[in-house]
């Protein structure tokens, strides 16, 4: 009997510039609301987490776990049936972390998204649903949301005869709309008499022209930019009763914002996102495809006479390293289209994609941000 697996090891990239980045020509801005471009300072969401337990799983549980019994029998105390912990089966359950964020202005009885993430050794929280977990604040003192419902899971993972197969990660999920807001935090507007706003991208240009703008909105000199992030506004006396009025007034206003081309890579689930300015100058890319073969044959181990040694199955492991030829191609483009299809013409997967990506832009080539997740 013979058995075989393979392994893909990693990639040989080698990426040579052998021209510097053409020149680009200026990039089109485009109207972005206000209410976009900068938030409130002082009015923002709050990380809420808590500790649950999923159900539900195909015997991918936690298996036997001290804390899972604990929490299983705490949750049935609280449902009013009493049960001892050693006759709990925990091959379909897993303890997990449950995240949320509450956002600003939040109110009793809204729905948030919330995160769940195994804790424990489960295999996969494919088909689990979580029980009403409470998610509090910083302080842990107060709950603030409760979550529950059925997970989305975006992974998937198998196994028989002692081979196993796993896409992305199966012990993440999510639960769109899952928890529900029980606790508000205030947020009071009216009777201010300024107010920050904060751009989520410091520019000196964009600063400066959002107070002008807002000037323009409120007629009358009332903002003035203290640093490139930082807009300070004055409320004018006719709305120091109706703030929202004039938040709504100053949100539409457009500005054109000049946002950095950016290439965003999720090297956990091979995504990459590429923004439409996105550019790469001509280059040289080298790819190699690198694949180790272990090839195991099983054995039978013979003890020598009069020893007391026994007959066991052992296995013959025998790993061959090999490395296709690499072909020198050119890669460049002046659009996003040109780009894709560039990278596209190397035949790469997602994973080869980010590091061929990473090695552009040591190289020079890449005239982008290049955002890591």
């Amino acid at each position: 009997m013979r058995c075989r697996r393979s392994e893909r090891a990693g990639v040989g990239l080698a990426v040579f510039a052998i021209l510097a980045a053409s020149l680009l020509a200026p990039r089109p801005a485009v109207a972005t609301p206000l209410r976009q471009l900068a938030d409130v300072q002082g009015v923002r969401g709050n990380a809420l987490s808590g500790v649950g337990v999923v159900v539900g799983l195909n015997g991918t549980g936690d298996g036997d776990s001290v804390a899972l019994r604990a929490a299983l029998a705490r949750f049935l105390a609280a449902a009013g049936t009493t049960v001892d912990p050693r006759d709990l089966k925990l091959r379909n359950a897993a303890l997990v972390s449950v995240t949320a964020e509450l956002p600003a202005f939040a109110r009793a009885g809204s729905e948030i998204d919330a995160a769940v993430q195994s804790l424990g050794d489960a295999k996969s929280l494919f088909g689990g649903t979580l029980l009403a977990t409470a998610l509090k604040g910083p302080s842990g003192q107060e709950a603030y949301a409760v979550a529950t419902g059925p997970l989305i899971v975006g992974g998937a993972a198998g196994a028989a005869g002692g081979a196993s197969r796993v896409k992305n990660h199966p012990t993440s999920a999510r639960i769109v709309d899952g928890a529900r807001v029980e606790r508000e935090v205030p947020v009071a507007l009216d009777g201010r008499e300024t107010l920050t706003l904060a751009l989520r991208r410091p520019d000196f240009h964009l600063a400066v022209e959002a107070a002008a703008r807002i000037d323009e909105a409120l007629q009358g000199p009332f903002a003035h930019a203290t640093d490139p992030r930082t807009v300070v506004v004055r409320v004018p006396p006719q709305y120091r009763t109706d703030v929202a009025t004039m938040m709504a007034l100053l949100g539409d206003i457009e500005l054109e914002p000049r946002v950095p081309a950016r290439v965003v890579v999720n090297e956990r689930t091979g995504t990459v996102v590429m923004g439409q300015d996105v550019r790469i100058g001509k280059v040289a890319v080298a790819h190699g495809d690198l694949t180790i073969q272990i090839d195991t044959t099983p054995q039978v181990s013979q003890p020598g006479p009069l020893s007391r040694g026994r007959t066991e199955v052992v296995e013959k492991s025998e790993v061959a390293l090999g490395e296709k030829g690499a072909e020198l191609r050119v890669v460049h483009g002046v659009t996003i289209s040109e780009v894709v299809a560039g990278l596209n013409a190397l035949g790469v997967t997602p994973v080869d994609l980010i590091e061929i990506l990473q090695q552009i832009r040591a190289a020079g080539a890449l005239d982008a941000d290049l955002v890591s997740m």
